[in-house]
């Protein structure tokens, strides 16, 4: 069900669950909720983001899961959490503090929870949060507990950089290194 304008404005500072299991090969981590998954619970739902193509053109769904769908990713050992955890309607809305404390909360959960990977989605989140003004793309090299750190473009449609295509790239690139075999 779509949410109204009014719950969408309503979703502000609302905060949605962690998609988040022990041992997951991949723990994506979005920069914070917009607005619209506020409103509606799930991770990545604007319609017109791009995670969810990215994900399955990137190989690691058989097929575009929906989010309302979201917890499907569990059963293929990935998961979602985000950085902040409250909701705005744009990510520049939040205080570089709020991005260095949600990089130590990311760090106690890859630390709990033990995935193989953590993704950021996100390179300016990611070199404030974690103090690293020349952060690129792909393998970081730190650790988060025992996961390695990768680096993915933000798919927001407002990330007019990256198209469909190169971000399946970079997603499918992420999948090579971690490993993950092919969708089935």
């Amino acid at each position: 069900m779509r949410p109204t304008r009014d719950q969408v404005a309503a979703a502000a500072g609302t905060t949605i669950p962690d998609l988040i299991a022990p041992g997951l090969r991949v723990l994506f981590c979005g920069i914070n909720p917009g607005l619209y998954s506020g409103a509606t619970g799930r991770h990545f739902a604007r319609p017109g983001n791009r995670f969810w193509p990215a994900l399955h053109r990137g190989g690691f769904t058989p097929r575009q899961v929906p989010p309302e769908e979201q917890e499907e990713l569990l059963r293929y050992g990935l998961g979602i959490t985000n950085l902040v955890e409250r909701a705005t309607a744009r990510a520049d809305e939040l205080t570089a503090a709020e991005l260095v404390a949600g990089a130590r909360v990311l760090a106690e959960k890859a630390e709990r929870y033990r995935p193989s990977w953590v993704a950021v989605v996100g390179v300016t989140a990611y070199r404030i949060a974690f103090a690293r003004p020349k952060a690129g793309f792909g393998r970081q090299p730190e650790r988060l507990g025992p996961a390695r750190v990768w680096v993915l473009p933000n798919p927001s449609g407002l990330n007019a950089h990256y198209t469909p295509d190169t971000l399946a790239a970079a997603f499918a690139e992420l999948r090579a290194a971690a490993a993950v075999p092919d969708a089935p």
